[in-house]
């Protein structure tokens, strides 16, 4: 399925529930956000419709996120479900960590390979100040835990000068300690994230090889990967840097997301989209939907638009935790 400049689209982010069990103040209000009532949520058979009109459409990638997806009930059975279909190759999760080592026997053994962690700081303190929550020991053990089982899994922080400044070299050490990637993402002007600075990612990589050395920068595995990864001696995983904002990867974008409420959203800067759920509800073959779904996507973005202050025409209002991470 290709969109409109002629880029392959084959992967898509599916929010399974806006609910998350932290408040990360880059990403949710202390007091929390409006939950959006059950009923308007979608259900995991609508889900699982929906994967399985765009895996006949060419999408062969999936990722789970939230809110936390963790907490959306019956979640192991629907990467069970999905994991079924022959056309999609790759099953991955990105969570908070904190109920990970109570699912990952189940979520091995429904197809699970990959998961995403996100990871601020190594610092109990800080980890607590970031989140809300004091659930560090209980991340970190959900690391080792994917680990012993086989998982490829990937560390995810988004460094803010106002929050973990002081902890970045102590977190990239996860990659010499253990067989991570850690990754460092550019703050994105979002929500709650309009509210803070990040750290540009040159300035991180200066500063983790003047502790460990000159780092060797690696060529892209695919075409529509969007992070660059950097090696270091002596390191198990690598240190990545997603950089949207000054190196943005529009060009090579493959991917979609599907919210919570059933909107197939096709740029993350926009909130203008197919709204899928009239359509799952009011009895449309799956021939109609694929077609919605492929016209949809024909009208994707060239780019985001981030960096220009003006007011953009169907801006996102969202905070990140509505919208899916």
């Amino acid at each position: 399925m290709k969109d409109g400049f002629g880029r392959e689209i084959d992967y898509l982010r599916i929010s399974v529930t806006d609910k998350c069990n932290l408040r990360c103040r880059y990403c949710m209000p202390k007091q929390g956000v409006a939950v959006m009532p059950h009923e308007e949520v979608l259900t995991l058979e609508e889900i699982f419709r929906v994967v399985r009109i765009m895996e006949s459409l060419g999408v062969k990638k999936i990722r789970f996120t939230g809110g936390e997806p963790l907490v959306r009930k019956n979640l192991v059975k629907l990467i069970g479900d999905v994991n079924g279909l022959a056309g999609i190759s790759d099953i991955a999760l990105t969570t908070n960590g904190l109920l990970l080592e109570r699912y990952i026997d189940a979520l091995k053994q429904a197809g699970l390979k990959r998961v995403n962690i996100s990871l601020d700081t190594l610092e109990p303190s800080v980890f607590e100040q970031i989140t809300g929550d004091d659930g560090l020991a209980r991340v970190l053990a959900a690391v080792d835990a994917a680990l012993d089982r086989g998982m490829q899994v990937k560390i995810n922080c988004v460094p803010c000068r106002e929050l973990n400044d002081g902890g970045i070299e102590e977190l990239a050490g996860l990659a010499r300690e253990k067989a991570v990637d850690v990754r460092f993402i550019e703050l994105m002007p979002i929500g709650c994230g309009k509210n803070f600075h990040g750290i540009s990612s040159e300035e991180i990589l200066e500063r983790l090889e003047r502790q460990n050395g000159a780092a060797k920068k690696e060529l892209p595995t695919g075409q529509s990967e969007t992070a660059q990864y950097y090696a270091f001696d002596g390191f198990q995983g690598r240190i990545g840097f997603i950089s949207p904002m000054s190196h943005k990867f529009c060009g090579e974008c493959n991917r979609v997301r599907l919210t919570v409420d059933g909107q197939l959203k096709l740029c993350l800067h926009y909130d203008n989209g197919l709204a899928l759920k009239p359509l799952l509800r009011q009895g449309a073959e799956d021939d109609e939907i694929r077609e919605r779904i492929a016209a949809a996507v024909k009208e994707k973005p060239r780019a985001h638009s981030f960096s220009d202050k003006k007011a953009q025409e169907h801006e996102e209002k969202r905070k990140m935790v509505q919208i899916g991470g």
